[in-house]
């Protein structure tokens, strides 16, 4: 038997630390965020200001939090939303009949077909009003494809499980099924999606301000800081990309492994099951 993988406790660490960091950044900014200093514009790190300072004057360091707090509560809130969206579409397409799933599945695999890059930016140019609510929605509504497929596979197989077939036949609702019945069984086998969802919806986030059609300049994130990336190589401000740069990486990074983590242990799990199933059909014969 292969040993099992060892749970990424240093991704795990470091990604609550600065998530911590972020949403109690009052506590450590030492410089408003949103204040424009005209003495001090394209500073570089120093003492008073430890990670330099924007092309509006803005202090870098104090930015990097206030502004990562936006971008993580638009990656958590995708993910969540997104969820929500796949678990009533994928419990509905399994747990209805033949035709309507096959149907359901068929507009699925359609809408798979188009690059979800290009979903994204369809949505977010119809959108009139670019702000931290759109941009959730917008990421929310073109990332629950996958996991829809995989929450459907999921249910098909557990509706024929005996205990569902009794709660049916005493008048459970679909939504008492899917809460009580299917929801707990499902959620195992797709945590790994909803944590690695969280990683591509912040590199969402950055990806659409740096396209110019995500969150306005004055709104803190950091995707925006990102996005005036091509004045700072112009000026030859490398704190503006390197630094806000380096936290989206590191905090996708530490997502992912643990996303990672948790997808190895899914297959682990069904593949220990299976190992089983087959030696109790061997004892048989």
């Amino acid at each position: 038997m292969k040993d099992e993988k060892k749970f990424p406790k240093v991704s795990a660490i470091v990604l609550c630390i600065i998530c911590f960091s972020c949403f109690c950044s009052e506590w450590i900014m030492n410089h408003d965020p949103l204040y424009l200093n005209l003495d001090h514009i394209g500073e570089p790190p120093s003492g008073e200001f430890f990670f330099g300072t924007d092309t509006m004057g803005r202090d870098v360091f104090s930015m990097i939090w206030y502004g990562g707090r936006v971008s993580l509560l638009i990656g958590f809130l995708s993910a969540f939303l997104s969820f929500v969206i796949a678990i009533l579409y994928g419990g509905i397409s399994g747990f209805s009949s033949k035709w309507l799933d096959h149907f359901l599945m068929k507009v699925l695999d359609l809408v798979l077909s188009i690059p979800s890059i290009l979903l994204v930016l369809f949505l977010q140019a119809v959108m009139s009003n670019h702000s931290i609510l759109s941009i959730t929605i917008t990421i929310s509504l073109t990332s629950w494809f996958p996991m829809a497929k995989m929450i459907r596979t999921e249910v098909r197989q557990l509706r024929k499980e005996n205990y569902v077939l009794i709660a049916k036949q005493t008048g459970a609702s679909f939504f008492y099924l899917l809460r009580v019945h299917f929801l707990p069984n499902v959620l195992p086998s797709i945590l790994f999606m909803m944590i690695t969802n969280i990683g591509s919806a912040i590199a969402s986030e950055a990806t659409l301000s740096f396209l110019g059609i995500g969150l306005p300049i004055e709104q803190v994130s950091w995707g925006t800081m990102l996005s005036r990336g091509d004045q700072a190589l112009l000026a030859n401000e490398w704190w503006l990309i390197v630094i806000p740069g380096f936290f989206l990486i590191v905090v996708i990074l530490c997502i992912t492994a643990i996303g990672n983590y948790f997808r190895e242990e899914t297959i682990t799990k069904c593949s220990n099951l299976s190992y089983q199933h087959n030696r109790k059909i061997r004892k048989k014969f």
